[in-house]
């Protein structure tokens, strides 16, 4: 069975490679977008493209700010922030009947989820984000997302929140392990710290017992679902700015790594678009992937050329890639 290869990929109108070099003409609206970053419960840190050249978050925030101003010249409807009806509305649509296109970020409130959502409206995907507040979440991204709100305990919640979706992609821990079915999911991609969670010690640990707990559930549940995989797992995350650095693939450096946000983001994005082959069903046979990088000395031009992601040429739908 197949492993997984993660490739840069192409996002609209611009090429995204993990220096992070855009073709700034391609951009419409050029304005420095530092503002949004004070949007409502919005926790992304951007930097201001006046300070040199632009930055990840600055590409893509400048893209979304361009967006409601075009949506007259396309004749797109207009949405409303009141109660999203129309987003009830969708929702009730037939199970039986529905495409599965969407992506699901099951956290869109912290950084790295927010990037994620950005880069997928980058790559003019469906996009459903998991949020606190579904009326910020509207009025920072307006209806190139589909925000929902609801107990990420209660089934029902859950059940609707993976309509029409086709892949997942976790940020954190805390989502799978509630799921009662994964039915109609085609690959779900988790950026694990559970490394991080086993390294820590004495307070550190009783602070991170929940949340390891989580995590190991996580990974438990999407395990033995069936369902093609990928495991991201990270060293300590950081707020450097993504693409400075270059990165560490020896084994075991996760314990005293650590990673970007930025980078880590764009990782879970390359991993979507390649999905895991699924072999015979039954037994254990085949060969896990797994493989350490953290933020380091080798540069990355092209991440199909990578050779540890290579190893993992036949699997059983999954692949773990140790950060």
């Amino acid at each position: 069975m197949a492993g997984i290869i993660l490739p840069s990929s192409s996002i609209s109108q611009f090429t995204l490679s993990h220096n992070y070099s855009y073709d700034n003409s391609s951009i419409t609206n050029s304005k420095s977008i530092s503002s949004i970053c004070n949007a409502k419960k919005r926790s992304v840190e951007c930097s201001s493209s006046k300070r040199g050249k632009p930055g990840f978050f600055d590409v893509i925030l400048d893209y979304i700010e361009g967006g409601p101003k075009l949506r007259k010249w396309y004749g797109a409807p207009e949405f409303s922030t009141e109660d999203g009806s129309n987003l009830e509305e969708a929702d009730e649509s037939s199970e039986e009947d529905e495409v599965r296109d969407a992506v699901l970020v099951t956290d869109g409130d912290n950084e790295i989820g927010q990037t994620i959502i950005l880069s997928l409206i980058i790559k003019r995907l469906r996009v459903k984000a998991l949020v606190k507040d579904k009326r910020a979440a509207m009025e920072s991204f307006g209806t190139y997302v589909e925000p929902m709100t609801g107990d990420p305990k209660d089934p029902s919640f859950l059940k609707k929140s993976l309509r029409g979706v086709r892949a997942i992609i976790c940020p954190s821990e805390g989502f799978l392990c509630n799921i009662e079915s994964l039915k109609g999911v085609q690959h779900v991609v988790i950026l694990s710290l559970l490394s991080v969670y086993k390294g820590s010690s004495g307070v550190q640990a009783i602070m991170n017992s929940n949340a390891r707990k989580l995590a190991e559930q996580d990974e438990s549940v999407v395990v033995a679902s069936g369902i093609p995989y990928t495991i991201i797992r990270t060293g300590l995350l950081t707020n450097d700015r993504g693409g400075r650095s270059g990165f560490s693939f020896e084994k075991g450096c996760t314990v005293n790594g650590s990673l970007s946000k930025e980078d880590a983001a764009f990782i879970c994005i390359e991993a979507l678009d390649i999905v895991p082959e699924k072999g015979l069903e039954g037994g254990e046979g085949g060969r896990e992937a797994r493989h350490s990088v953290v933020n380091g000395e080798e540069k990355v031009l092209n991440w199909k050329d990578q050779p540890w992601l290579h190893r993992n040429t036949k699997g059983r739908g999954k692949v773990t890639v140790e950060y």
